[in-house]
């Protein structure tokens, strides 16, 4: 059972009687006397003046309480009626008066309305709070903790308003709080209080009490009500007061003298850890738990000050959290805005990206276009130049007088014949020297039997029979050597032969060929024909469309023929041929014919039907060599007497490059603004932090 101290000159003034709380003053005589009052009949006092006494409210050592209405008024009123007059201070009842009478302009305090000293048994009349005390609110349970700060301020405000009347209560717990109407608390019960020019000790009750408090010698101080204060918010926000426990109680209760149980509860703060459980208080705040930690501090000197600190603090807490929603709205505002701006500007950045390298292909497809048609129609118009100078010579040939026959069966090659096509090669060979064109690679001239007469750069081939190749005969297909058809009869038109290996070097050649005709133009006596390498034919023109930087262009833009009239289309030159037939191996040159896929087939034909472009194309040789995989933008264009198709690709990377540098260019800038802006708002934070800690 709790133990109660014996009652100042005054009570209570309102319905709150049965205190719960520990306190360090009263003896075994004075617990039993208690028990004993509590529990004869109460006897209804004699009349008071203006007063209709109702009933019984409690009763304590110095007399009960009973609920009364005032008769002018009607209002209800509490009246202490101090029955039990021996032992009564009736200075301490006058002082108590006195300080009640000062502290009435405080809507914080219980108020005193009328004082009968000379009535018997004299009496105070206060005002009536029905709502009881915080006491009966904690029972079991806690306060949440905008109640708990509304309780808090109540008091600190009436301790405001007392300390400047220089009155200290010495005595603030729950039971001494009370709850008007509007559930309002108000500070009653300054029984233990003290002037504070007293010197006098006032102790008050176990667990509210600050460690100085609890000596018989010590000198009132307002930091004790300083201490009640964190003690109270402790209790209605954990349930528990500071530092209680079973244990602590026990000790309390095992003591026997006063000294001694003061004592102990001083070495019960020394010696216990810190009390912590309100930082465990779900949703409380940082503010809040300082302020308790402050009040609570065992060294007075660390201490707040007064009741007004309180107050201070308090209202600064709730500035700050008023603040909150704004400096949130400052922080996450510019944050909000930064990434609506970052997500736009993302979107929009990637859109423009997007569109600038859509732009960047079509110029680029558009840049090959144009270039695989000029390449088509150089290539055109040279094998075209080519071939009518070689029909030129072969009427030449035809119209020297003498035997126009060059059947190596029967006769040689005559003297002057030899004489014509050195001269011939020698000045063709100077020309497209100076022109910067390709050389012929070989300049020959067969019988009308395929029988090789004349060959420049001579060769051990003369005499060798190339009936076989589609230059002589003009098939359109290279034919068996082993298994050659009687018939095969010399080309009567001049032309482009099929694509072949030359005999000599292993390397893709291509043959402009034309008959020679007998004077009288009735038959063919010879072909006469000129053999390009292929690969050499297209390089005059890589060399001139992607000019002197060729480490980076060979790789990333190339140029390619393919040969329609095969089936499937046979690849005629390629960078990946043209390196195979530089290695320094013979054997590491290209021995396969390469043609194109299927896919890449229906691919080429459906790209020329629609104009040539190829946004998407898959360079051939990708599976030969991964250098030439990806994706790569083309465009071919057909060279038409031949059906020749010229193709210029580039890798779509590289096209786009500009825009990707770009990308990264905003991106680099885009990550520094945002760094930029999270410092500044980090300083804007510290800056608002700091304003409002001052």
């Amino acid at each position: 059972m709790d133990q109660k101290h014996p009652p100042s000159s005054s009570s209570a003034p309102a319905a709150q009687t049965a205190k719960t709380d520990q306190t360090p003053v009263q003896s075994e005589d004075e617990r039993a006397a208690a028990v004993r009052l509590s529990q004869h009949k109460v006897a209804i006092p004699s009349t008071v003046g203006g007063y209709e006494v109702l009933k019984s409210l409690g009763e304590g050592s110095f007399g009960s309480v009973w609920l009364a209405r005032e008769m002018k008024t009607g209002r209800q009123v509490a009246i202490k009626f101090f029955t039990n007059r021996r032992g009564l201070d009736w200075s301490l009842l006058t002082r108590e008066v006195e300080k009640l009478a000062v502290l009435d302009a405080s809507r914080d305090v219980v108020r005193l309305l009328d004082v009968g000293v000379d009535h018997d048994p004299p009496y105070f009349v206060m005002e009536y709070l029905p709502h009881r005390s915080v006491a009966h609110q904690l029972d079991g349970s806690t306060l949440t903790i905008e109640q708990s700060i509304a309780i808090t301020r109540a008091v600190s405000r009436a301790l405001v308003h007392a300390h400047s009347a220089g009155i200290l209560h010495c005595d603030i717990k729950p039971a001494n709080v009370l709850l008007d109407h509007g559930d309002e608390a108000r500070l009653g019960d300054f029984g233990q209080s003290r002037l504070t020019t007293d010197h006098g000790s006032a102790l008050g009750t176990f667990y509210y009490m600050a460690p100085e408090q609890a000596a018989k010698n010590a000198v009132p101080d307002v930091r004790w009500d300083v201490y009640a204060v964190g003690a109270l918010l402790y209790h209605m926000l954990t349930g528990n007061p500071p530092y209680r426990t079973e244990e602590t109680d026990e000790q309390l209760n095992s003591a026997g003298s006063l000294d001694e149980r003061l004592q102990r509860y001083r070495d019960i703060i020394e010696s216990s850890p810190f009390p912590h459980e309100h930082h465990l208080v779900p949703r409380i705040d940082g503010a809040l738990t300082g302020l308790i930690d402050r009040c609570l501090a065992r060294d007075p000197t660390q201490r707040l000050q007064n009741p007004q600190v309180i107050l201070d603090l308090l209202e600064k807490r709730d500035l700050n959290r008023a603040r909150r929603p704004l400096i949130w709205l400052g922080i996450l505002g510019p944050l909000l805005f930064l990434a609506a701006l970052f997500w736009i500007g993302k979107d929009v950045i990637e859109e423009s990206v997007k569109k600038g390298e859509e732009h960047l292909s079509e110029r680029a497809l558009a840049s090959d276009l144009a270039t695989a048609r000029l390449l088509a129609a150089s290539v055109q118009q040279e094998l075209e130049e080519r071939q009518a100078e070689l029909e030129r010579l072969a009427r030449r040939l035809a119209s020297q007088p003498g035997d126009t026959s060059f059947d190596a069966r029967v006769y040689g090659l005559r003297s002057d014949v030899i004489e014509i096509l050195d001269k011939w090669r020698s000045d063709t060979d100077q020309r497209l020297r100076k022109q910067q064109r390709t050389i012929d690679e070989s300049f020959f001239l067969t019988d009308q039997n395929g029988i090789q007469l004349y060959r420049s750069p001579w060769k051990d081939s003369i005499g060798q029979a190339f009936s076989y190749r589609d230059y002589f005969h003009g098939q359109g297909r290279e034919l068996s050597p082993n298994d050659l058809p009687k018939d095969v009869a010399p080309r009567t038109q001049p032309g482009i032969s099929m694509p072949f290996r030359s005999s000599n070097t292993g390397q893709y050649m291509v043959a402009i060929a034309t008959p020679v005709w007998n004077v009288e133009q009735t038959e063919v006596i010879g072909v006469l024909g000129r053999s390009l390498l292929i690969s050499e034919l297209l390089s005059q023109w890589e060399n001139r469309i992607n000019g002197k930087e060729k480490s980076l262009q060979e790789k990333d833009r190339l140029l390619s023929l393919v040969d329609l009239r095969e089936e499937p289309p046979l690849v005629l030159d390629h960078h990946w041929i043209q390196s195979q037939n530089h290695a320094e191996k013979t054997d590491a040159r290209m021995k396969e014919t390469l043609h194109l896929t299927q896919s890449e087939e229906t691919e080429l034909r459906r790209a020329l039907r629609a104009g040539g472009k190829m946004p998407a194309y898959e360079d051939p040789m990708s599976d030969q060599s991964p250098e030439y995989a990806g994706v790569w933008l083309a465009a071919g264009a057909k060279a038409s007497f031949i059906d020749w198709v010229a193709i210029v690709q580039e890798r779509r990377d590289a096209a786009v490059q500009p825009m990707q540098d770009l990308l990264w260019i905003f991106v680099r800038y885009g990550l520094l603004l945002l760094v930029v802006c999270a410092a500044l708002l980090f300083l804007l934070w510290c800056l608002v932090r700091r304003i409002i800690a001052i």
